[in-house]
């Protein structure tokens, strides 16, 4: 490894406060991650006829199913989230901080690099009409655009509630889904919208079971325990005999998504996941004491808004730049044979080139202008002392609801 790199990773290394949690900002890394690859491998563009639509291998090949439980990673995501927001909202009320200033500073972070997306997608799906570029072209490519932006206002609701949600036992949100669904699925003859429902409730699980962490309750391994072989069982019964689908995601032309709105397997899956990254906290610790693995890890966590909310403008980029070289495998033909698969795993580092530009373009709507002297250390010595109240490795109990 040249030495550059490695000089680099120690002063990002020795600019971190001893005293945050390097694992939660790796967890949250790698719950990011998990959605970009997943994205990726099993988003497929289609060129037919002259316009793109959308198309999935998991509805072609169903076999391939568990590639969704690996990159299927968001409850990881709420569960950090809540650990992180819990935290924070005690430790900003101890210093006399009001709940409406906290909030602001937690949804300006949040959504500050999302006007850059919206605009420049405003300006694109204008030049595409004025191009005449079908409409359904532009609805597929606007939609996958701006998908991302769902989770953002579910995460910033939950982030509103915090207050409200610090003491809540996990088991009220997960009673709410499993009503719902048993209204949906073995009543039948409900409200549609009635699943909408579980878009709150299911997301609100792991949420709350980062607030018990915060709580000092999900320290012992034997919660960990709890949760990823509880979940892990209750998500294989009902996959083998209630009749939920295997896919962890949504896939298009099935009658019932797991994720769109969200499912009591997709619940209990992200149990399952949530108990995995409990139990893998020491050894996440003692990975992330190696300066160049923990560069790594801050440096995505430091752009983790522009990650998520540019990969799959990455990915439709690649695609279009592609188009005129004819239907590539992997890029524009239908994904129903293997094939398609190693070919779109060779194209992986395509759409990482493309997200390493839109993050070099747009990185500083999240992490604001770059000074000429402003090194990578000295943005995550700011960045981290400025959250590091909230990421603390020894948990302390809040007492504020």
């Amino acid at each position: 490894m040249p030495n550059g790199i490695r000089q680099g990773a120690r002063r990002v290394d020795s600019a971190t406060p001893a005293s945050r949690d390097r694992a939660v900002d790796a967890l949250r890394a790698f719950a990011i991650l998990g959605v970009v690859l997943g994205h990726w491998l099993v988003t497929a563009l289609v060129a037919d006829d002259g316009s793109l639509h959308a198309a999935s291998p998991l509805r072609h090949m169903p076999w391939l199913a568990p590639v969704s439980w690996a990159f299927q990673t968001l409850a990881v995501f709420f569960l950090v989230g809540g650990h992180v927001a819990t935290r924070g909202y005690a430790f900003a009320r101890a210093r006399g901080t009001t709940y409406g200033e906290w909030l602001r500073g937690r949804l300006s972070r949040l959504f500050r690099p999302v006007a850059a997306l919206l605009t420049l997608w405003a300006v694109a799906a204008a030049g595409l009409l004025v191009s005449g570029a079908r409409f359904e072209t532009i609805h597929t490519l606007v939609k996958l655009a701006l998908s991302p932006l769902w989770f953002l206002l579910v995460f910033a609701a939950l982030t509103a509630a915090t207050p409200l949600v610090t003491r809540l036992n996990p088991l009220w949100p997960l009673a709410v889904v499993i009503h719902v669904d048993l209204l949906r699925f073995g009543l039948g003859g409900v409200p549609s919208w009635l699943g909408w429902v579980n878009v709150a409730a299911g997301w609100l699980v792991p949420y709350t079971l980062g607030a018990a962490w915060t709580r000092g309750e999900l320290e012992g391994r034997r919660a960990g325990w709890v949760l990823f072989a509880g979940g892990t069982a209750a998500t294989a019964v009902l996959v083998a005999w209630a009749g939920y689908p295997a896919s962890m995601v949504g896939v298009p032309g099935t009658a019932i998504s797991n994720l769109n709105p969200p499912t009591l397997a997709a619940v209990t899956f992200g149990l399952a996941q949530c108990g995995l990254a409990l139990l893998l906290r020491d050894r996440l610790r003692r990975a992330m004491a190696r300066p160049v693995a923990w560069a790594a890890v801050a440096l995505v966590n430091l752009s983790a808004m522009t990650i998520f909310l540019w990969h799959q403008t990455a990915l439709m980029a690649t695609t279009a730049v592609t188009l005129p070289a004819g239907p590539l495998p992997g890029l524009h033909t239908v994904p129903d044979q293997l094939t398609w698969v190693a070919a779109r795993l060779a194209c992986l580092p395509l759409f990482a080139l493309a997200l390493t530009l839109c993050w070099t373009a747009f990185r500083s709507c999240e992490q604001g202008p770059r000074r000429p002297r402003n090194r990578p250390s000295r943005v995550i010595r700011r960045h981290f002392h400025s959250h590091s109240h909230a990421h603390r490795t020894e948990p302390k109990k809040s007492h504020h609801a």
